[in-house]
């Protein structure tokens, strides 16, 4: 491990000395550790089993939302691949702060300033990654379309490759795509979002400076990530305070909530099992019906 750290700092044009490598928490996908040499401090990524382009395209959408005024995200230094073991490198800039009391406030700015960022089309040049599922975007003139035909769509062929779609919830979720526009506009306003935007996608760094982690960038309906936001919870009502400042709910927010969320609870099903499954069958029993 030693020897491949160094390496990849030194395909990144660090060749000083290695003081210490940490293995910290990086999520349920990769090996993440910190790594500090004489020059500098680091967070490092490593997978080996992906698709080439996965580190690649994570950080082709660090460099996209960096581009948007107010919002930061780490600096990417680089990727390398070790031919002889096949494994991949994701080298960034080491992040690390404490909570402070304007941190949130700085939170709901940066994705308020993110939802700010609008486009003429939904979805995305280039395909994503959510989790390890790739995501096929294209650029679409209609917002439930999109949904349709690349997410939720995606989800269901997915589910039931893997046997997690037993035929009554297959049947609930076909005809939730068939007749989606009785609940999610067609044609509202395209804006960048991060994708998969839950707690543990953000840092605090210095300064009460939020860092933005870990994107699957799209463009899509604002509501479509803040739903997402509290799925799982972890973000204070002061974050949605500030937040509505910027950007008032739709009267219809509520009624495509549980919608929107069904997207990401279909994901951690395919990704981590039926233990989401309870979840899925009562939203699709609120939309559909009990069959």
């Amino acid at each position: 491990m030693f020897e491949h750290m160094k390496e990849s700092l030194r395909v990144m044009g660090d060749y000083s000395e290695l003081q210490s490598i940490k293995n910290i928490s990086g999520g349920d996908i990769n090996d993440a550790y910190f790594v500090k040499s004489e020059k500098q401090e680091y967070f490092i990524k490593l997978n080996q089993g992906v698709s080439e382009d996965f580190f690649q395209i994570e950080q082709e959408g660090l460099e996209r939302l960096s581009q948007v005024d107010n919002v930061n995200t780490p600096k990417p230094y680089g990727i390398w691949v070790d031919e002889t073991t096949s494994i991949q490198s994701f080298v960034m800039e080491w992040i690390q702060g404490e909570l402070l009391s304007n941190t949130v406030d700085q939170l709901a700015n940066s994705v308020a300033s993110l939802h700010s960022e609008k486009s003429s089309q939904y979805g995305y040049p280039t395909d994503t990654f959510i989790g390890e599922i790739r995501q096929e975007n294209g650029l679409w003139d209609d917002w439930v379309e999109y949904l349709n035909q690349c997410r939720y769509q995606r989800q269901l062929d997915i589910a039931i490759e893997k046997g997690k779609m037993p035929k009554n919830r297959q049947q609930k979720l076909e005809a939730l795509i068939e007749n989606m526009d009785n609940y999610i506009p067609r044609k509202p306003d395209a804006v960048l979002l991060h994708g998969d935007l839950w707690s543990g996608n953000w840092l605090n760094g210095s300064d009460g400076q939020v860092y933005l982690i870990d994107p699957s960038v799209f463009y899509g309906d604002r509501e479509f990530e803040l739903a997402f936001t509290e799925l799982f919870g972890g973000f204070p009502q002061r974050f949605y305070d500030v937040y509505r400042d910027y950007h008032p709910l739709s009267k219809g927010y509520e009624d495509k909530k549980g919608i929107y969320q069904l997207f990401y609870l279909l994901v951690h099903l395919n990704v981590f099992g039926e233990m989401y499954g309870k979840q899925v069958d009562r939203l699709l029993d609120r939309y559909v019906g009990k069959k």
